[in-house]
């Protein structure tokens, strides 16, 4: 069997080091180089030491044409200034992990497909240029998808989600350092989180004119994770929406409906998203839980790139979670 020859540019930081151990073992694919100008030369476990002694890759500031599939892990804008000054084949398939193209999703030649298999698997599978969404995105579209397919948002829709610190990337900031985020949590960007702009188109190529999208996000004090909690009016009750969604999610092999909310811990260090609906009042309650490295960022990543190359999407992506 002929790997699926892969090449990662940002292969440094977090979304980079999670794309390293997930194609390492993953039984289809094989790195061939692991972009970075910083780390040029030196070993890829010197920037992920859990990868000491799982492979002897060293980072390159060379880009290779001589692969199938090219990663962009960089920070956001920095896609477009690659892509600008590097000629990248056109038979090779792209998949970015930014924000560069998840609203135009369009570079020269290249149109992009929004990477969400749960909203379009079948346009994913024929893309030749992946749009990987946001790690808040997935989490709050996932639990509104179901909704939306059956045009029963019909009021606000308010939401309050928690990210841990890896959310914020490798690079040091105030709010990232431990001193200040241990024993701590805050709230960012309130109502104007930049994942808002793709939230609102993709759900309204399932519903027109859906509501306003209230939006409060909180820095955790842990590493890895995202938990939703998601509400609005509705006259359905909470058995007619569990039905809803376990029939929308039947055939996603990542996504499940519990009959209880979920704990972060039930999903970190996996591909999948939990999902709880529940009625309390005259509200629905919808409560979503993602990995923010794995379904929200180089998993869902690993995920699309299986439906491109015609393998099933689970492949590769079979993780225990951290809970006992």
């Amino acid at each position: 069997m002929n790997k699926i020859k892969a090449g990662i540019v940002g292969g440094a930081g977090y979304t980079g080091g999670e794309l390293i151990r997930i194609l390492l073992q993953h039984p289809a694919a094989e790195i061939v180089f692991v972009h970075s100008k910083t780390f040029a030369g030196k070993p890829v476990h010197i920037a992920h030491p859990d990868l000491f002694g799982d492979t002897d890759l060293k980072f390159t500031d060379k880009v290779d044409s001589n692969i199938e599939v090219l990663y962009l892990c960089m920070g956001h804008g920095e896609s477009r200034k690659f892509l600008e000054a590097n000629n990248v084949p056109n038979e090779v398939k792209i998949i970015d992990l930014s924000q560069d193209f998840r609203i135009d999703g369009s570079f020269g030649n290249r149109k992009f497909v929004y990477g969400m298999p749960e909203l379009q698997r079948d346009a994913v599978s024929k893309a030749n240029n992946i749009a990987n969404p946001g790690c808040f995105a997935t989490c709050i579209q996932l639990g509104l998808y179901p909704l939306a397919k059956n045009g029963l948002l019909k009021d606000e829709v308010h939401v309050s989600g928690i990210t841990g610190s890896t959310g914020a990337g490798k690079s040091l900031s105030e709010t990232t350092h431990f001193t200040w985020r241990n024993n701590n949590i805050s709230s960012y960007k309130v109502l104007e989180h930049q994942h808002l702009g793709e939230i609102g188109k993709y759900l309204n190529s399932l519903q027109n004119n859906i509501p306003d999208i209230n939006f409060i996000p909180y820095r955790g004090n842990f590493s890895r994770g995202i938990l939703c909690t998601t509400y609005t009016k509705s006259d359905i009750s909470a058995d007619k929406a569990k039905a809803i969604f376990e029939e929308y999610y039947s055939e996603h092999p990542f996504v499940h409906i519990l009959d209880e909310a979920p704990d972060l811990k039930q999903v970190v260090n996996t591909n999948k998203c939990f999902l709880h609906v529940g009625k309390v009042n005259h509200r629905l309650v919808i409560t979503s839980a993602i990995d923010n490295l794995l379904k929200g960022a180089s998993g869902q990543a690993v995920q699309n790139m299986n439906l491109m190359f015609d393998l099933d999407e689970t492949t590769g992506l079979h993780f225990k979670a951290i809970a006992f």
